[in-house]
């Protein structure tokens, strides 16, 4: 399942202006737009500052939906030469796995694993998530 099959109702699309806007204050986000559209969005798109990643990495971005009732679905991707790197976070009712739960890199295939994302109010995911993708630039440098 990637982030756009996992239907979860509604977009909550206040919500989703309010974490364009506050993401927008971190000094990793270049920028946001909703995908397609404003007009009928499917997803909150943040662009990140590629300025701040190694030379390997040809493209980041991070793909939010947040839905009516705090389900959402949070996904990291960096395009690099040698094809996408990506993770993801979901809120979601899911058999078998924790509500919140993480897909891990280098995939995001269907491998589950607990979130370590503690928090469930939407600036809290977001900012947890871009904590974790400001650990992730320093990875890059050191590695």
């Amino acid at each position: 399942m990637t982030g756009e099959e996992y239907s979860g109702g509604s977009l909550d699309v206040p919500t989703l202006k309010v974490i364009a806007r506050r993401a927008g204050t971190h000094p990793i986000v270049d920028g946001w737009a909703f995908q397609p559209d404003a007009m009928s969005p499917r997803r909150l798109e943040l662009h990140l500052d590629e300025e701040q990643y190694s030379p390997s990495v040809d493209e980041v971005r991070l793909d939010i939906r947040w839905f009516e009732g705090s389900d959402y679905t949070v996904h990291y991707l960096e395009t690099r030469d040698d094809g996408v790197w990506q993770c993801r976070w979901d809120r979601h009712p899911k058999p078998g796995e924790p509500k919140a739960h993480f897909h891990p890199p280098p995939d995001a295939a269907s491998d589950v694993e607990p979130s370590t994302l503690q928090a469930t109010h939407h600036l809290g995911v977001l900012f947890g998530v871009l904590d974790w993708i400001t650990e992730r630039i320093e990875q890059l440098h050191d590695g």
